[in-house]
């Protein structure tokens, strides 16, 4: 049975990424700079008009050891791996101008800032790549037995804070002292209830992360066969503070709501990694994690910079042909204007799957199948501030400030402060990076907000953005000096119902011929730690065919 609540909920969704729209053309004309960063949309979409590109004959023709198509955090950790593995001559392409994928940085007046995922979560035992990668850079070491952080690279503290009702309380689950007193006894009872649920649905590994290393049962599969918000409603688990917060976390991991996305997906937020802990609880104190100023950016940053010259950034990818020896993988070099042929033994496809149904001269059914899960639009904004804020009531500022307001069915997620990882001793100009998932309850409203996102000017949602922050930052707009937006048409994949169970994702992760695909559509979510696995994957995949060539 639905909640009244929930009810609400979807059915403002639709409208609500365009009130703030609306709202910002009765304010008084901005006075910031900026505008849109990252290529544009236009560039992607070559491969649809490739024919005409692929008519002239190339410019260029190479024979490299591997090809790695696709730079984002998959990309160059098939690449690393290839490398480590002693396959040499590894060429990666990327059709942005910098590498990273949804991983990239900024920076606004010298201060680093990021384009999209801020941190990583201190990985548990089963992400082994993670841990390799960490431990390479001296992020991370073992004494005794035991894991040591750099101290500098952990989310210094006040990490969250969550703002309700005028007032900022620590922490993003809402506090039970806050609510109205109406509700408090029944919302934690049923925090605690659903923090009872996570730990039996995560007991005996059944939540590991890589997901391929976790176990899976027919009581999973029918989990990944609902939606999280009917399950949750199955269970009457309908307080407003634990659906809202439900809710949010699923747009911050997977850029849609509880209503799109799995009860398996739900679920593996939390048993996956910090469990749920209901307040008082014992173990209520949360994993650290790891972040900096720029945000992910600085690990893919690492991960490139081996590359050096074998790195090609704005290049887009048209066509990839395989043959009995090779495969051809055809390119348009954006900065040369040229169209350029290169060739190797073996190729990962390092993008997204419907992008690679796309390139491939002849995709297999299974890719054709896997390519229809859907991706969640977002926008990143980064705002450019030239002196502090004023603060309201509460706990200050930390790494991460979010909005509380079950009322409204809103896509913001809240803000990262880049300088919260300084050490200044005064507050001072920084950057706030505001998050907006665009993936809304269902399929429309996703289609929707994509086209809006890609319509809209920016102006328009650079508004949006200042009007909504306003809400909570009255003093913003006069302090804001310039507000850089980054617009992601297919962001991450969404874990609707089936996409845990999909069979067509598990026959794309099994050996290629010359075609290795290593994307976190695989993995059916986008998250640091599938990313490094399905690289590493698919570039021991290569290593073991040309071994056996």
């Amino acid at each position: 049975m639905t909640s009244p609540a929930t009810i609400r909920r979807r059915t403002l969704l639709a409208g609500a990424a365009l009130a703030p729209l609306a709202a910002c053309t009765r304010d008084a004309p901005a006075t910031y700079g900026g505008g849109w960063i990252g290529a544009s949309a236009e560039r992607g979409h070559r491969v649809r008009d490739r024919d005409a590109l692929l008519r002239a004959a190339p410019a260029v023709q190479r024979r490299v050891g591997a090809i790695v198509v696709g730079a984002g955090v998959s990309g160059l950790a098939a690449a690393r791996a290839l490398a480590r593995a002693g396959i040499d001559d590894v060429h990666v392409f990327d059709l942005e101008d910098a590498a990273g994928g949804n991983s990239r940085g900024h920076a606004i007046a010298g201060m680093r800032c990021p384009l999209g995922a801020h941190y990583l979560p201190v990985p548990g035992e089963h992400a082994v790549e993670v841990i390799d990668l960490l431990e390479a850079l001296g992020v991370r070491r073992t004494e005794q037995g035991r894991a040591v952080y750099d101290e500098r690279m952990l989310c210094h503290s006040p990490q969250e804070r969550l703002h309700i009702e005028g007032f900022w309380h620590d922490g993003l689950l809402p506090p039970v002292e806050a609510l109205p007193p109406a509700q408090r006894a029944d919302t934690l009872a049923q925090y605690r209830r659903f923090g009872a649920a996570v730990d039996a649905a995560g007991a005996d590994g059944a939540f590991a992360m890589p997901t391929a290393r976790s176990t899976w049962s027919a009581q999973l599969g029918a989990l990944d066969a609902v939606t999280f918000a009917a399950w949750l409603d199955a269970q009457g688990l309908n307080a407003p503070a634990l659906r809202w917060y439900l809710d949010y976390c699923c747009r911050d991991d997977y850029g849609a709501g509880a209503a799109q996305v799995s009860a398996w997906a739900g679920l593996h937020y939390f048993a996956s990694r910090h469990g749920f802990h209901a307040p008082g609880d014992a173990a209520e104190e949360r994993d650290g994690v790891l972040t900096w100023p720029e945000g992910n950016a600085w690990l893919a940053r690492q991960l490139a910079q081996p590359l050096r010259d074998r790195l090609h950034t704005g290049c887009v990818a048209l066509r990839a042909t395989e043959a009995r020896d090779a495969v051809d993988v055809d390119l348009w070099n954006v900065a040369a204007q040229r169209s350029e042929r290169w060739q190797a033994a073996h190729v990962v496809m390092a993008v997204p799957l419907f992008v690679a149904q796309r390139l491939l001269a002849a995709p297999p059914a299974a890719l054709t199948a896997a390519a229809a899960v859907p991706h969640a639009p977002w926008l990143v904004s980064n705002l450019h501030l030239g002196e502090p804020l004023d603060e309201r009531p509460g706990a200050p500022l930390s790494w991460d400030n979010v909005v509380y307001d079950p009322a409204r069915a809103e896509p913001t997620l809240g803000y990262v402060d880049a300088m919260h990882q300084s050490t200044r001793s005064l507050p001072g100009p920084t950057v706030l990076t505001a998050y907006w998932a665009l993936g809304g309850d269902s399929p429309a409203q996703l289609a929707a907000a994509r086209a809006r996102l890609l319509e809209q000017p920016w102006s328009t949602w650079a508004g949006a953005v200042v009007a909504d922050l306003a809400r909570v930052h009255p003093d913003l707009p006069g302090k804001l000096k310039q507000i850089d937006l980054m617009r992601y048409g297919h962001a991450m994949s969404v874990p609707v119902p089936g996409v845990r169970s999909s069979a067509a994702l598990r026959a794309l992760a099994v050996p290629q011929r010359r075609v290795h695909f290593a994307h976190t559509d695989l993995s059916g979510y986008s998250v640091f730690e599938e990313a490094m696995y399905q690289g590493a994957r698919a570039a021991a995949q290569v290593v073991r065919r040309d071994a056996g060539a």
